[in-house]
């Protein structure tokens, strides 16, 4: 119902969001990532995992490959998976989708990823720590968002001031955000500090996101990176949709920009 007030009003700026859902696949002792010794580490540290091939690398893809099947079966917008980051992390992503559809895409998405892995008998989380010892990636919900204004020509300036909108309610954000997510948003492994908001172009780093794509053609979309794995959809987008729509006034933020050089 919040959510829905969230968007009511607003459809003519016809809301897209991207949601990248990750996750981490356990052996059913639920201790042992897929693709890590029982008891111990991976002797490799991360990097050849990341979108990878091999079985040396990739642990799971018949699970994302059968989840990625049954969504397309059951009408899902699903638009991509890979592997991730730490090994035994996958993700897929669902979007865009318009508005309100999103929570239920990816409610929907969730319920038929845990149906695969009772078949294939492994035990998925979405809690966005599992490892906390050693140098491994936590796991997110990264939501695009784009607005029919964001979309047209000079959008870029619509992107910022939704930005500086969502930088001045940081808190409340965050608070909702999902549970654990202090554990993953600690300023390393490609996340920004939960203490602090900050946005850039291609800046894996920030609070939020624009993409190199988005800056040179001066409009598109802008990547809000600290939702948690296990976060509510509806509550996430509806929040974002709360904040972007306000007609405030608020500082401005500097960028923390990616150096190409």
């Amino acid at each position: 119902a919040k959510a829905m007030e969230s968007f009511a009003g607003n459809e003519d700026e016809e809301v897209w969001f991207g949601c990248e859902q990750e996750f981490t696949l356990f052996n059913l002792d639920e201790k042992t990532p897929l693709g890590w010794p029982e008891g111990g580490m991976p002797s490799r540290p991360q990097g050849p995992y990341y979108c990878s091939v091999g079985p040396e690398n990739n642990f799971g893809r018949a699970i994302t490959d059968a989840h990625y099947k049954a969504c397309l079966y059951a009408g899902i917008e699903i638009s991509g998976c890979n592997g991730e980051v730490m090994p035994g992390q996958q993700e897929y992503q669902v979007g865009p989708c318009v508005g309100i559809d999103a929570g239920d895409q990816v409610m929907m998405s969730r319920y038929i990823l845990q149906r695969v892995c009772e078949d294939f008998q492994v035990y998925c989380t979405l809690f966005p720590k599992p490892i906390v010892e050693g140098d491994w990636n936590g796991a997110g919900m990264h939501t695009n968002v784009s607005t029919k204004s964001m979309r047209e020509d000079g959008g870029i300036e619509v992107i910022k001031k939704a930005i500086y909108k969502l930088g001045a309610k940081h808190g409340e954000h965050i608070a909702v955000y999902g549970e654990g997510n202090e554990l993953r948003l600690t300023g390393k492994f490609e996340t920004a500090s939960i203490d602090t908001f900050s946005y850039g172009v291609a800046n894996r780093g920030a609070s939020i996101r624009i993409g190199r794509e988005t800056e040179a053609e001066g409009k598109g979309y802008f990547e809000d990176r600290r939702p948690s794995s296990n976060c509510d959809p509806y509550v996430v987008t509806g929040k974002i949709m709360e904040t972007i729509m306000e007609d405030v006034e608020v500082p401005v933020i500097e960028p923390l920009n990616r150096d190409m050089s």
